[in-house]
């Protein structure tokens, strides 16, 4: 068993199970189950902060464009945005496809979710400050263009499915060795691992927090895949992380979509204490 936190729809703060390990079940209430018979929400509330360009291979293919102006040499930094919380949904919330939009990228992540507020963290230490992982699926409209920021283009509503509960820290040996698929209508369309990554999550956290704090609650993205699906309205996306868990959402038309997100329940008040008064993420 493997202890993990989850949330429930419409519940304000998460809840501790004990997941098995390989499996998309959990034990509740003495019975064991399938998550998918727990209606769940994102199990965070903090910032969700993505890295850009933390894949060896996405880098690479982008050589020749940073090596002429205006960059004339690679990134020398992490490459930071942020998911902000109008693209956060849970397991199974609908991903709108724009009007007009016939293809998104889907690209699955390792999110790192802090128990402890990390400020100028050294790289040796960095992992002791993660309370646990998440699935994170980084949602966005295919863009080739690096000169503005991709606001339009990533920040849409429920372009940040995340899910479906958060691991413990402990149950993930090697954060840098993790493998990933993603399955599009049950058929494997990605096959990666953690190891591609330029920056391996410690290097990350301990680069990240020299100029900036992270909070408890907060989400900071490994990096995503080069060769992330491109996906349309009417299927079924499922991403997979070892030892973390298994992330589902279908895509619909966002007019289809927009009464999940424009529902005056849709997003309720967030507080990350339960009435005993114990902070969980």
């Amino acid at each position: 068993m493997t202890r993990a936190w989850l949330r429930r729809n419409g519940w304000a703060w998460n809840e501790e199970v004990e997941v098995i390990p390989g499996t998309t079940e959990l034990m509740w209430q003495g019975r064991r189950i399938p998550a998918f018979e727990l209606p769940l929400t994102a199990p965070v509330s903090g910032t969700v902060y993505g890295v850009a360009l933390n894949d060896a291979e996405a880098l690479a293919r982008l050589d020749a464009v940073f090596h002429g102006p205006p960059y004339n040499r690679p990134p020398q930094a992490p490459v930071l945005y942020i998911k902000p919380a109008n693209t956060v949904i849970g397991p199974d919330a609908p991903i709108p496809v724009p009007d007009g939009v016939e293809q998104l990228t889907v690209a699955p992540a390792l999110g790192a979710v802090f128990g402890r507020t990390a400020a100028r963290v050294d790289e040796q230490e960095a992992l002791a400050y993660v309370l646990g992982y998440t699935i994170v699926l980084d949602v966005s409209v295919p863009r080739q263009d690096w000169y503005r920021p991709a606001v339009a283009e990533q920040a849409r509503d429920g372009f940040c499915p995340i899910g479906p509960w958060i691991v413990e820290s402990t149950a993930v040996a090697n954060p840098n060795q993790l493998r990933v698929e993603v399955f599009v209508d049950g058929e494997r369309r990605l096959a990666h691992s953690t190891a591609s990554a330029v920056r391996t999550l410690p290097r990350l956290i301990s680069e990240v927090t020299s100029f900036m704090t992270l909070y408890p609650g907060d989400v900071l993205l490994a990096g995503v895949p080069a060769d992330a699906p491109l996906v349309r309205a009417g299927q079924r996306v499922r991403a997979a992380i070892e030892g973390v868990g298994v992330l589902e959402n279908p895509l619909v038309a966002e007019s289809q979509a927009a009464a999940h997100y424009t529902a005056a329940d849709a997003r309720p008040p967030v507080f990350d204490l339960p009435p005993d008064g114990r902070w969980l993420p």
